[in-house]
């Protein structure tokens, strides 16, 4: 199973002129993009994702703002990271519970493996525990 892990895109240009990051087939991001989203204005307070993918891995990027990451694999180990560069992005792996905790000006863009189906989702914490325990 693949790790949890910072991905650094290419930051090019200067301060003076602007920056560009780009995401190219055969590039950084470990799989095929099959969808792309975006969030954006979440309120503090909430904290997003909590659930796991069967299947779906995922690159989130912070594109504006900071946006606080916690993972928890199936053998129990957490990782936190902290997105606040719009070239820097993390990797989640499948059958990792993951959440989101938003500045209010986070813009936060997600590349996915695969397209959006509700059954991919594991949304109760007890059961993504049970779900992975048993394999």
């Amino acid at each position: 199973m693949q790790q949890p892990h910072i991905i650094e895109f290419a930051k090019l240009g200067a301060s003076d002129i602007g920056y560009i990051s780009v995401s190219e087939p055969d590039g950084l991001v470990p799989f095929e993009v099959k969808r792309t989203f975006w969030t954006y204005f979440t309120p503090e307070s909430i904290v997003r994702g909590r659930h796991a993918h069967h299947a779906t891995e995922q690159v989130l990027i912070a594109v504006a703002g900071r946006i606080i990451v916690t993972m928890e694999l199936p053998d129990g180990a957490i990782s936190t990271f902290v997105l606040e560069s719009p070239h820097v992005g993390v990797y989640i792996p499948p059958n990792a519970w993951h959440t989101m905790q938003y500045s209010h000006t986070a813009v936060q863009l997600v590349f996915a493996s695969t397209p959006y189906q509700e059954s991919d989702y594991i949304r109760d914490y007890s059961m993504f525990k049970q779900v992975w325990q048993s394999k």
